[in-house]
């Protein structure tokens, strides 16, 4: 109650002060801190006062003082509480928390998620995505230390240890919960964190209740360029701010962070403060009321009461204060209970938002003597006084080691103490002190104090499982790791080591900023001596250390050191004996003694030795020199060798003859990865090798290789010793060095090695490299870079880079080679001693036997044993059972397939075709279907059907073809298709042959249980499906009693996009297929979505599947019982007939026979294959297909993402195409009859690009045609096949089938035959196409002797004579050869066509042609050079390009530039001046054109030399500069617009030279004006239609702001699929429109965006929306996108866009109407309800109806019609005489309601109480309406009814 009456005085006022009072209370504040002047004043009272008076006077004083010191007492634990708002100061920053030092020492700490609500959810995003977000910045970056915030107390927990730990938070909406929207005013300072980031500025938290407060741009820039370097805020960024301005009742803040604004803040009245709501960091002004020894009370704010303690008041004035005394305070905290308010006078406390500048104390953990004591404060601690003046404190709980010893009268002011400084307050600015003894003596006060490597003492205070926690100071915690417990690993470590014992332990790591203290307790490392390895810097070659082994690998050890410095001991660095398995002798954890042998800093490596340690003494250098004699091998040698000993990972031998050891290792054996462990293991001691080559020698370690490939390589010189011998393109043989997850290191026999990365490692997508490739493999390489500086190279693995020629070739020497290594592992095995290892080996496939059976297991394979020999094993697999009844005893004849030589097992089968084989000869190259019988790593073993005969072949065609999917891998009992390599049988009893292409691989119909087969993986998709389709997968269990054609009843328990799952009676499982739910299925519908989950269906059974096989049973097989039911819910097929299913006696291959080749079928699409690239579909339950990629369309943009313009399910219309090839599956096609027939267009794939020839080009089902040059473009370029590369899809014409390889063009006036660009390079195909004085362009063929060959067409050459290539003195042949390349493109002048001779003379001279000099590099004429010199050359140059450049600046927009690579400088002048003529003269316009330049897909680079890009868009040049009063007599076209009007340009050189007369100048000058007048009106006529590029820049030129004729334009370009040009057109539109014209340009925009979300990315579409938002009004610009988005069915972006606009334009009805649109045509009726009442809560109240009847109009039209009945109903009883709604209403009733509706809305409407004008409206539209609809009777009794209110009407007028 007391404080109550002091924040609020009874009365209203306070008294004032007494004088005498406050002089006394200065008196007492001048003896603040000193406590022995005291007694003056008491004394001399005593003596003017009597006893009894003096007694009670000292009663009273001493409860006084107790009273005020309790009152002043300052903070501890425990008087803080929960929801207690304080002021701090961050003291540490980490990832997780930060430290905050609150007033009066003591410290509190905020977590990560105590920071806000929008900054938690985005940790939680990042935690759920697993990836850093870029735009969350980490905690560390959010605070710095002496930043000062505001925090709430939001727990006290209690530790361990015992002490209380203070948990902390800055959430606004904890600590501003005190404040309401209401109570907001302006000029209040609040504290807050960035929400959101918005268009025009941020959103801030600020913790109060429906209040949005929002900080603009403007407002922050300051604060973002001083404060934030710069940087834009981010979420979670925590601001101090003025509230600015405050709208609707605070439900809106304007905030402020400028400097200016935020530290000038103080609290006022008018801003309503009170007791609940006062927040700590707000600035009063405040009155001393009263002056103490133990601090100030303070009256602020009228009404409040606040006390400072003595550590808050302000240094310099301490001892001054007096009663009355203005002074500016900080408030520190508000109790919640108590409601005292502590405040603080501190200078630093009294600007806001700056930041505290002294965060810590240079002494900090220094010991003091003779520190003399200020003042003794009981429940507090002591001031003490330091040298330098500054003051300190050290609290009571540090004054002694513990209670019982502290003697309060040892703190006596004056009294000296030691004592050591262990921390500093920021927000005190006081050093803390500590008088306990432990804590002076301790060694280690922090973590800074710990050095690593020092030897420490602490006590043990807890064992875990990753091992010890010790305690090695006050506050100083370490870890040893169970590695560390001993010199040995410690299984119990809780046997040696108890909490509370004493250790010695030296430090590994100390990390002060993380806390982390890591130690050992290894005896070895504690009592080391030898020097320690802290820092890579200061590994010194030769120096001796102490390290640990961490981890052990087949390469050496990994050693580690202090401060996670380590290093790598080399296998061959570990003895100076070899040791082959290092795992054996090391272990982790181990301590052992090192020597440095090098160091790399920079890149932290060091290489390690523990041989150096082990060499005893120096040897005899004779004796080693003669060893090295005797014994020297060379890198790249072949040896022989002796094995001498067999390890786990290869071969020790000794080299003969000097038997110098050397190491094989198992994979280097054999290039075939299977049969390096079977020499492995039949080798043996003793035996020799030839031919081994020498890979790696260090001083006592040789490795060898025995791999084939690598030996002959080697032999024959092909392998490079240098890196500066390898080019980019070789091939290389190498092997796998090893794997690592970004790319394969491979090896080569010199010892160079080469990196494939990822990305070319496989033709393959690669996941996991360690699944294509293993190490110790033999690869072929291609290189693909070499950087000689970096020595180190890039390969490539790929098996279209590494092709070593045809690959059936390949194919059958690597299975040569196979067999081969296999026969000489039987020789080995004949060499044993056992009968039957010797067995074995006499055995080879083909073999015949008697066997008797031994045992059947339980997968039903059998086991057979022989007779001969007993314990020989014979095992058929389920399927080589085939299917025969065995019993054990009885005897078989089996076939031998294969020998296991490493299980010593021999595959066998019982088949009768292969035991009784028929006798038949067999032809070389011969071709034959073939079932597999048995699979092998590389190679497989297959019979013929004809004749039963076991072939092998091998399954990879490549050394590096070792990875399949599981789709591509073959199976047992699959057929393939064989051609023989050789006829009989030789030494390995098998007929060698090559497999043929994959596609000839099919599904054999031999009924399997345990290993069904089907083309191509269709069993793995099954099982897929299977695993999809839960409901299906389980086994039946219940035998049902249904038969085919029951009708059954069941309830729908999944619908999937191709059938339908339903649950039948007894828990049986049916399924429907799309195919059988309708008889007339529209296309593009899916059937499926008809049915619904949950209802009940009546369906026709029509077969049964077979669980295992996925076949359909007939009603006869045993298994048909436990099938699962195929079902029907076809109308005609539940009245009337039916079709069964049956694939188990029909194979597939038959049911698509019925099938004929143009038929057209309707099927379901299923999934897109990416691998195979084929749209998969359902015709049927049991009947697939597939439709290539290439045959589902002729436009690219399906073609990219077929996937996307199917949906699951939906019904296509396809095409069956024939493809002659027996098939498990239908092919189709989705672009009509496929036939690749002369003048056709079709999509085909390119295969190869040959350069200076042209494309070759593949199309489905094996067909290949060729494209030439002449046929890439309708305009040549100079690099016409830089835009292909294989694999790219193309749109080909087909010119001509005559041949096998179909001859194609890619030209786009042949592929598109819509578009009428004129053509620039015709088609040249005969000599009869070519006329005398043609200009054409061709490329070079060749350069002979005295001519070079111009290409003109395909099969058409012309021939230029040297005479007739340049003007200049004859150059040297090798100019001909460096200016006119192969491929080079040149224009040409027919000069003579005789088609007896097949002869065509061309001309590329300049006076012919119009170009340069093809060897002149400099494009003025000879005469000028001739004349002016080098000098005026140059300065004509320089003049010339700096008129271009002034002309392209002004001008140019509409103007289209060359495409080929030439200047304009080039143009000037084609026929000769006079000599000596001045330069002026010709000041004439010359104009080059030309149509069609834009036809190129894409612009070509140039080559070197040229002046002109070529990749700049073609426009209209000025060869000179521009004269405005130019005579048209100088008016020449450089080349002629119509071939009619042309003069032969030949005649130029004779008119130049001879004068002209009057009457001839006259005739032409009228000829020129005719022509000029004529084309004219050609492009001025109003009916002609733009037919190129061209016309449309000239109409453009013609009507700049006209919108419609840009997005034509664009249109025009995409017809051609040239996005980019159609993106250059838009940009062009943007700047040429006036901007005044702004809905033109908003036009522009919209059509951008709609390209953007067509043709772009999500990425390019978000660019170019910023920018439209930018330049035009935001909300038209977010209304067109969303209509975008949804008109292009991208629902879930419409959605985020919607509510992007709902947050930004709230206040706009158009946008809440337009997404109840939006929600509605998405069949979401529910949210549209939602919609409408958030509209409603944020529109003000007049637009209300307006919206209400908008969203009833949007219900009657896309959603429910009765419940827009209701809303207009519920609007009108509100609003009856509504007219505009009556209408609405009436409008809506008509479209969609009944005729009995309207009339009675009508009738409702004509009898109310409205205006008479109103009511004749209505009357009139009711007449009208009935007219309409009614009959004469309802039109008469309207107007009846009319008559009858005009009449009532005049009838009350006349009352």
């Amino acid at each position: 109650m007391a404080n109550l009456e002091e924040s609020f005085p009874r009365g209203g006022t306070r008294k004032p002060h007494k004088p005498e009072k406050s002089s006394q209370q200065v008196v007492e504040q001048d003896n603040l801190f000193d406590v022995s002047t005291e007694e003056g004043p008491i004394k001399r009272k005593k003596s003017q006062k009597g006893p009894a008076t003096t007694k009670k006077l000292k009663i009273e004083k001493r409860k006084s003082i107790k009273s005020m010191k309790e009152k002043f007492e300052i903070l501890s634990l425990e008087s803080l509480c929960e929801g207690m708002r304080i002021l701090g100061c961050v003291k540490e920053v980490s990832e997780l928390e930060l430290v905050v030092s609150l007033p009066n020492g003591l410290q509190g700490f905020v977590q990560v998620t105590e920071v806000c609500d929008a900054y938690t959810q985005k940790l939680n995003e990042q935690v759920a995505q697993e990836e850093p977000l870029e735009d969350l910045l980490r905690l560390p970056e959010l605070f710095s230390p002496g930043m000062l915030v505001r925090c709430v107390v939001s727990n006290l927990d209690v530790t361990e240890s015992g002490k209380k730990s203070v948990k902390l938070s800055v959430n606004p909406k904890r600590v501003n919960k005190v404040l309401s929207a209401e109570a907001l005013r302006p000029g209040m300072l609040l504290t807050g964190t960035v929400s959101s980031l918005e268009d025009h500025g941020y959103l801030v938290d600020i913790g109060v209740g429906g209040t949005r407060a929002f900080l603009s741009l403007q407002k922050a820039q300051e604060y973002i360029r001083q404060k934030n370097k710069g940087a834009k805020f981010k979420v979670g960024q925590y601001l101090t701010c003025v509230v600015e301005e405050v709208k609707s009742n605070g439900g809106v803040v304007s905030l402020s962070v400028e400097h200016s604004e935020v530290s000038s803040a103080f609290a006022t009245e008018e801003q309503r403060w009170n007791l609940n709501n006062l927040l700590p960091g707000l600035l009063v002004k405040a009155q001393v009321q009263k002056v103490t020894q133990f601090g100030l009370q303070l009256n602020f704010l009228t009404f409040f009461t606040g006390l400072v303690d003595f550590m808050h008041l302000e240094p310099k004035k301490m001892g001054s204060y007096s009663s009355n005394q203005t002074v500016k305070a900080c408030i520190l905290c508000v109790h919640p209970r108590t409601r005292v308010v502590r405040l603080s006078l501190r200078p630093i406390f009294l600007h806001p938002g700056r930041p505290l500048t002294r965060i810590s104390y240079q002494q900090l953990g220094a010991v003091l003597d003779d520190v003399p004591v200020q003042g003794f404060f009981k429940n507090a601690g002591v001031i003490f006084r330091l040298k330098d003046g500054v003051l300190a404190y050290a609290r009571v709980s540090h004054l002694s080691d513990s209670k019982k010893a502290f003697n309060a009268e040892a703190f006596k002011p004056g009294s000296t103490h030691k004592c050591r400084i262990i921390d500093y307050s920021q927000m005190d600015e006081l050093a803390l002190l500590s008088l306990r003894k432990s804590i002076i003596a301790a060694p280690f006060l922090r973590y800074h104090d710990i050095k690593t490597g020092t030897v420490v003492k602490g006590t043990v205070l807890a064992i875990k499982p990753f091992g010890i926690l010790v305690k090695v100071g006050e506050q100083i915690k370490g870890l040893v790791p169970s590695m560390h417990l001993a010199d040995i690993m410690m299984k119990n470590p809780e046997k040696k080591y108890s909490p509370g014992d004493e250790v010695k332990c030296r430090v590994l790591l100390c990390d002060p900023e993380a806390k982390k203290l890591i130690m050992t307790l290894k005896k070895t490392l504690v009592t080391s001596k030898l020097p320690l390895l802290t820092c890579y810097e200061g590994a010194k070659p030769g120096l001796r250390t102490h390290g640990v082994i961490i981890r052990v690998k087949d390469y050496g050890c990994i050693v580690k050191f202090y401060n996670d410095v380590q290093g790598l001991v080399p296998k061959h660095e570990l003895s100076t004996q070899h040791i082959p398995d290092p795992e054996k002798v090391f272990y982790t954890g181990q301590v052992v003694k090192v020597a440095v042998l090098s160091c790399e800093p920079s890149k932290e490596r060091m290489l390690l030795s523990f041989r150096l340690l082990s060499d005893s003494g120096p040897k005899d250098p004779s004796v080693e020199s003669s060893q090295k004699k005797t014994g020297a091998v060379n890198i790249g040698q072949l040896v022989d060798v002796k094995v001498l000993e067999k390890t786990k990972t290869g071969l020790e031998v000794a080299i003969l003859p000097h038997n110098t050891p050397a190491f094989l290792p198992t994979p280097h054996l054999s290039d075939h990865t299977a049969n390096g462990p079977l020499l492995h293991h039949w080798l043996q001691t003793g035996d020799t090798l030839h031919r081994v080559l020498c890979l790696s020698q260090s001083e006592r370690h040789i490795l060898l290789c025995r791999k084939p490939a690598l030996v002959s390589t080697v032999e024959g010189g092909q392998d490079p010793k240098s890196l500066s011998e390898i080019q980019p393109g070789m091939l290389l043989i190498g092997f796998v060095k090893c794997i690592k997850e970004y790319g394969v290191f491979v090896q080569f026999p010199s010892g160079l090695s080469g990196l494939s990365p990822k990305t070319i490692m496989s033709d393959k997508f690669v996941t996991t490299p360690s699944e294509h490739f293993v190490e110790g493999q033999t690869v072929v390489a291609k290189v693909t870079n070499v950087d000689e500086s970096k020595q180190r190279m890039l390969l490539s693995l790929r098996l279209s880079d590494c092709s070593l020629g045809d690959s059936a070739s390949t194919s059958f020497l690597l299975l040569c080679q196979c067999l081969e290594e296999l026969q000489g592992i039987r020789s080995l095995m004949s060499n044993q001693d056992s009968v039957l290892i010797q067995t074995l080996a006499d055995m080879t496939p083909g073999m015949v036997l008697d066997a008797v059976v031994h045992e059947v297991l339980e997968d039903g394979s059998v086991v057979f044993s022989s007779d001969p020999v007993p314990d020989l094993v014979l095992r058929a697999s389920k399927y080589h059972r085939a299917g025969q009844e065995v019993e054990p005893g009885q005897k078989k004849k089996v076939v031998v397939l294969h020998v296991d030589m490493l299980k010593l097992e021999v595959h066998v089968s019982l088949h009768q075709d292969l035991v009784n084989r028929k006798p038949r000869k067999l032809r070389k190259s011969s071709r034959h279907q073939g079932i597999v019988q048995h699979l092998e790593e590389s190679f497989a073993v297959a019979s013929l059907v004809e004749t039963g005969h076991l072939v092998a072949f091998s399954l990879i065609s490549h050394l590096n073809d070792t990875f399949h999917f599981d789709s591509e891998k073959l199976r047992v009992g699959q057929g393939v298709c064989l051609t023989l390599k050789t006829t009989e049988p030789g030494v390995t009893g098998l007929i060698l042959a090559v497999e043929g292409p994959a596609s000839k691989r099919t599904r054999m119909p031999v009924r399997r249980d345990s290993e069904t087969v089907d083309d191509k993986g269709e069993e793995k998709e099954e099982e897929e499906e299977e695993k999809e389709e839960e409901d299906l997968t389980v086994k039946a269990k219940k035998r049902h009693s249904l038969a085919i054609g029951d009708k059954v009843t069941g309830t729908i328990k999944a619908v999937k996009g191709t059938h339908v799952v339903v649950t039948l009676a007894d828990g049986f499982v049916g399924c429907i297929h799309a195919s059988r739910i309708l008889d007339d299925i529209p296309v593009g519908t899916s059937p499926t979505t008809t049915l619904k989950a949950g209802k009940k269906v009546t369906a026709r059974v029509i077969g049964g599947r077979d669980v295992k096989t996925s076949k359909f049973l007939p009603i006869s097989h045993p298994r048909f019982v436990l099938t699962i039911l195929e079902l029907s819910v076809r109308p005609s097929e539940l009245k009337g007939s039916y079709s069964a299913l049956n694939t188990h006696s029909v194979s597939p291959v038959e049911k698509i026979r019925q099938y004929q080749a143009g038929q057209t079928v309707t099927c379901f699409f299923k999934k897109y294959n990416v691998m195979k690239k084929w749209l998969e579909v359902d015709i049927g339950p049991d009947i697939r297909g597939r439709i290539p990629l290439l045959l589902t369309s002729l436009s690219f943009k399906v073609l990219k993402h077929p996937d996307k313009k199917f949906k699951i399910g939906q019904a296509i219309e396809a095409t069956v195409v024939d493809p002659d090839v027996p098939r498990a599956f239908l092919c189709l096609s989705l672009i009509g009859p496929y036939r690749l027939e002369e003048g056709e267009v079709a999509m085909g794939r390119v295969m190869k690009v040959v350069p200076n020839r042209g494309l070759t080009v593949s199309f489905p089902f094996g067909k290949v045609g060729k494209v030439s040059m002449f046929h890439l473009s309708d305009s040549y370029s100079e690099a016409p096949l830089e835009d292909f590369c294989p694999q790219k899809i193309v749109r080909c014409y087909i010119l001509s089938t005559a041949h096998r390889v179909l001859t194609l063009s890619l030209r786009s006036s042949r592929t598109n035959r819509e578009t009428k660009n004129r053509i620039e390079d015709p088609e040249i195909n005969s000599i009869e196409d070519v006329k005398e004085g043609q200009l054409l362009r061709g490329y070079v063929k060749c350069v002979l002797p005295s001519s070079v060959i111009i290409g003109l067409g395909p099969s058409v050459l012309g021939l230029t004579k040297y005479s007739h290539v340049s003007e200049c003195v004859p150059p040297e042949r090798e100019l001909y050869n460096r200016c006119l390349p192969e491929g080079k493109l040149v224009t040409a002048k027919v000069l003579c066509v005789n088609p007896m001779k097949n002869l065509i003379e061309l001309s590329l001279l300049p006076s012919d042609t119009g170009r340069p000099d093809v060897f002149s590099p400099d494009p003025e004429p000879k005469q000028e050079e001739r004349r002016g010199g080098a000098e005026g050359s140059q300065k004509r140059k320089e003049k010339n390009q700096k008129e271009e450049l002034q002309k392209s600046q002004k001008g140019g927009r509409g103007k289209r530039e060359r495409q080929e690579s030439e200047s304009e400088q080039e143009l000037v002048n084609k026929r000769p001046k006079k000599s000596g003529a001045p330069e002026e003269d010709d000041s004439g316009v010359e104009v080059y054109y030309r149509e069609g330049e834009d036809e190129m897909e894409e612009p070509k680079l140039p080559p070197r030399g040229k002046q002109t890009k070529s990749t700049e868009v073609p426009r209209l040049h000025l060869s000179s500069g521009f004269v405005w009063d130019v005579g048209l007599d100088s008016l020449t076209p450089a080349l002629p617009l119509r071939e009619e009007s042309s003069d032969s340009e030949d005649e130029q050189p004779h008119q130049a030279k001879k004068k002209k007369s009057k009457k001839e100048r006259e005739l032409e000058k009228q000829k020129a004006e005719k022509e000029l007048s004529r084309i004219e009106e050609a492009l001025m006529d109003p009916g002609r239609q733009p037919e190129s590029a061209d016309d449309f820049d000239r109409l453009v030129l013609s009507s700049p702001n006209s919108s419609i004729l840009w997005l034509q334009y664009m249109a025009f370009h995409l017809q051609a699929t040239e996005i980019e040009k159609a993106r250059a057109v838009a940009e062009r539109a943007l700047k040429t429109i006036s901007f005044r014209e702004e809905q033109e340009k908003l036009n522009v925009w919209v059509a951008l965006l709609n390209l953007e979300n067509m043709y772009g990315s999500q990425e390019s579409l978000t660019k170019v929306f910023e920018r439209a938002v930018q330049y035009n009004e935001p909300l038209k610009v977010f209304l067109h996108l969303a209509d975008i988005y949804t008109k292009s069915e991208k629902f879930k972006e419409a959605g985020e866009l919607y509510n992007r606009m709902l947050k930004r334009f709230r206040q706009e009805k158009a946008v809440w109407i337009k997404y109840g649109a939006f929600v509605l045509g998405r069949s979401q009726a529910g949210a549209s309800h939602r919609v409408l009442q958030r509209a409603l809560e944020c529109l003000p109240a007049k637009e209300h109806v307006d919206v209400i009847v908008k969203f009833a109009q949007l219900e009657f039209q896309l959603g429910d019609v009765e419940r827009a009945k209701a809303i207009f109903e519920n609007t009108l009883s509100t609003y009856p005489k509504r007219t505009d709604v009556w209408s609405v209403y009436i409008d809506m009733t008509i479209k969609h309601g009944s005729q009995q509706a309207v009339r009675d809305i009508f009738e409702r409407v004509i009898h109310l109480s409205l205006a008479p004008k109103r009511m004749k409206f209505f009357f009139k539209r009711y007449l009208d309406y009935e007219k309409q609809h009614g009959t004469e009777k309802d039109v008469q009794a309207v107007k009846a009814k009319a008559l009858e209110y005009v009449e009532a009407k005049s009838s009350a007028l006349e009352d």
